[in-house]
Order: C-alpha cells, then structure tokens, then sequence
C-alpha cells in the first residue's frame, strides 16, 4: 500500500514572517500538484493519492486557512489565493508542473494559469463553476454565514445539519424539493470528516470559500496561448450543467462530460500523464515542524511534532490534549491517536510500556535527552474520556463541548459538585479558546488507553 507522507513549509511573507504551509505527499516520480475543493483539505485526495501515486509524486498542499495551512490575511480575493499557490510552489522548490483540482481547487489553478502560465504543463479539473449573476446573488446573501463558536455549543448543532444536508439540496440552504440532488446520503463518516475539517477552518472558511464564489469567469479568451485544459464533470455533480456555459476555449482545451466518478478520474489521469512531465523532484520542508516516521513493535506511524529539535527537551501532553503551539525551547508531539498523529493499530494499549517505547522513539530521532511528562489524571479514565464516536445526529459534538467546558469548573469534570469546584480564568472558557481543546479531544480517539496508560506506570 501506498505511504501518504505529511509536511509542512514555511513560505516567506514581506515582514520577513512566514506563512506555514501544509502538504501530503506520496508516491514517485515526476510531481504532481493537486488542489481541493472548499471547505475541505488535502486529505479528500488521500484514496486518490494512493492510486495516482504509481505515476506521480502527488503532492497536495492545504489551501490557506484551511486544513492545517495558515490563512492568508485581511479579506483575500481569488487572485491572492492564485499567488500563494505560486508562493508555496517556489517554498517547495517546485518547478513547471501538471495540476489536478476539483470544483473550487479548479477555480484556484485556472487562475494561477492565467497569472503565471509558465507554472505549469497541464491542468485537469473536475467541474468548473460558471455562476449566473442570479446565482451569485443567492450564495452571497445565505451560502456562508459566519462561523463562530458559541458558548454552549449551538454552532455545533448549526454545523452538523449543514454538512449533512449539502448532499440533500444544491444550495444546502434550499431546502425546496425542485433543489434536491440525486446523491442524498447520511453516511456518518462522511459527514464527519467534512464537520471535522470545518471545525479547522473556522470562520477563515468564508475568505477561501467566498473567495472562489466570487471568482470572475476567468476561462482565457479563445487566441489566448496556454498550456492544455482538460473540464470533466460526472453524473450527479451540480456543476455538469455548467460546461455549456463555458463558451469557446483556447485552443488545446476541452470540456467533457461523463458518467461517473470513476470515468472522470480516468479521463484526468490519462490526460495529466500525457502533459509536459518535469524530472522528479526533492520538496523542501520546514524546519521547526514536521511529521517523522516511528517504528516500535507495537506502533508504525507518523508522529507530528512542532518546535526546536535542538532544545535537547521533548514535551509529551496530557490524555485528551495535544501539543503545545507556539512552544519555545521544546519539542512537542501528538501521542499516537491524538491531534495529528496516527493512531494505534488496532486497540489502543492500556499498560505503559508500548507509549513510553514511541517516547524514546522520538526523542532518539531527534537526540532530546530530556523528557517532560505530563502528571496522571484525576478521575476515572471512562469518565474522564467517554466514547465520543459519531453518531447519526451528531450528538458527540455537543457532547465533547459540554466536556471541555465543564473541565474549567471541576476536577475531574464529571464531578459537577461543590466538592470538585475549582477556580477557573474566565478567559479559559472564551468559545475561541473552547473550540481548541474541543478539536483536541475530538481527535483524540486513544485519550481513554492513555490515561490508564499513565496510571499502570
């Protein structure tokens, strides 16, 4: 099976800052670039990757503010998305390259070839968006409504629905039985993972979002030279009825529709390998963070970790956390099954040895020869960390919220008396502040094991 890697780069600003970039990666070969949808990340492309990776180098960053990619500032348009994608192609130091994106990733990469054709060999696009006037005008009154955490959670209801419904109506909004779609599904996993990703972007969905529905008609005019286009669009997918609205192209493009999805990856695939091929190439990383790779005999897996691989100090984060942002003078890491580490193979160990072994793992990679463990929970660890699978409705949400907000009041939580009350900062329970650790314990499906890991020692 097919290893997909994940990375990070550092793309240089004017201030001299940074904006971190995330990407996946996998496969060999000569590279290729690919661009999700909004209000997703690189992770769509994972089945995808895995099967293209047997003639390319895939390499899907997440787009600014979504994923785990910084978001750009201010109120960007879609001509700034369009740079930073050539602002994290030279981080990467990648040349003229095919690209392949779906609906808003298209959208993104039509642009970027307009502004800077040299970039690339070929583009590939599944659907491409031409709105009427009518329809900017209705997604731009209901399409993105602000996203903020609530105190209590009601966001949470909100977000569920939304995700859920998307596949019901076009727009999800128009709940009218004339805009249902043909794929209604309530499949739980997928649902949410689209909450999930969501819940990383946060508001900063509406600049990506709103910027590719804002996005002019940006097809080339027909005696414009560039390099080949291929539009495909499946059965069932909204934009289809969108190809007779392209118009005429530029010479070496084409628009086709097609059955399923299936059919339009092969036609992508097939179009994409016969576009200019670059040699392979060795992408750059940054330096402060990352993902490395661990072998022990109960775990395979990345880890990922963030901060000063020579600080000589590796910090470990309690059960149900994950590492500290912004650490000085540490490395930090996600234990296996929380934040952005793998999890475990099978079940979770519930003894010692097996985490402290992924520990060590780490901290000889890196040469820290110093470790800060965190101090055992108070509390029983099957109530401190209760199933939070998802459910149909979406009921683990609001659940894991109700946790993290109770943990500011007592210790441990499920002990809501006046014998557990403990003294909290208001501002730990500011909902932008909840939203984080809610994603944390969302994310961390091992956090039960490793508290009764802690407790065996």
């Amino acid at each position: 099976m097919t290893r997909i890697t994940r990375h990070y780069v550092d793309v240089p600003l004017a201030d001299g800052q940074h904006r971190r970039v995330h990407y996946r990666q996998a496969g060999s070969g000569p590279p290729l670039l690919m661009i999700h949808q909004s209000p997703r990340n690189s992770g769509e492309y994972a089945a995808l990757m895995e099967r293209w990776a047997a003639h390319f180098t895939c390499i899907a960053p997440d787009t600014p503010g979504f994923g785990q990619s910084d978001p750009l500032p201010g109120v960007p348009d879609i001509h700034d998305f369009a740079d930073a994608l050539i602002d994290t192609m030279d981080a990467l130091g990648l040349a003229a390259c095919p690209a392949y994106g779906f609906h808003s990733g298209g959208i993104i990469l039509v642009t970027a070839l307009r502004r800077h054709p040299q970039r690339f060999t070929g583009i590939a696009i599944g659907g491409y968006a031409i709105w009427t006037p009518e329809e900017m005008a209705l997604f731009g009154q209901s399409y993105l409504p602000p996203f903020l955490p609530s105190p209590y959670g009601e966001h949470l209801v909100w977000l569920w629905n939304r995700m859920l419904e998307q596949s019901w109506f076009f727009p999800w909004f128009d709940v009218r039985d004339a805009a249902r779609l043909p794929g209604a599904h309530a499949d739980v996993a997928r649902v949410d993972m689209a909450v999930r990703e969501m819940l990383d972007a946060g508001d900063a969905y509406r600049a990506g979002y709103g910027a590719v529905l804002r996005a002019p008609r940006d097809i080339p005019p027909p005696d414009t030279v560039t390099p080949p286009v291929l539009i495909s669009a499946y059965d069932g997918d909204p934009l289809q009825v969108h190809l007779d609205r392209l118009g005429t192209m530029p010479a070496g493009w084409r628009a086709q529709a097609c059955a399923t999805p299936a059919e339009h990856q092969a036609l992508s695939l097939d179009f994409l390998k016969r576009a200019g091929q670059p040699e392979p190439v060795v992408l750059q990383q940054s330096a402060t963070a990352g993902f490395v790779a661990i072998q022990t005999p109960k775990f395979s897996g990345l880890i990922h970790w963030q901060g000063d691989p020579a600080s000589g100090v590796l910090l470990v984060h309690a059960p149900g956390a994950e590492l500290t942002r912004g650490a000085k003078d540490v490395l930090a890491i996600d234990m296996p099954g929380h934040g952005l580490s793998d999890g475990w193979p099978g079940e979770a160990p519930t003894h010692w040895q097996p985490w402290a072994e992924v520990i060590a793992a780490v901290a000889a990679h890196f040469g820290l020869s110093e470790i800060r463990q965190p101090d055992p929970p108070r509390g029983d660890p099957a109530l401190l960390f209760p199933d939070l699978s998802p459910d149909r409705y979406g009921t683990h949400l609001v659940r894991a919220w109700q946790i993290v907000r109770a943990r500011h009041f007592f210790a441990p939580h499920h002990e809501a008396n006046a014998a557990h009350a403990i003294a909290f900062d208001p501002a730990d329970i500011d909902p932008d502040c909840l939203a984080g650790e809610h994603r944390a314990l969302l994310r961390a499906t091992a956090a039960r094991s490793y508290c009764e890991a802690i407790n065996s020692q």
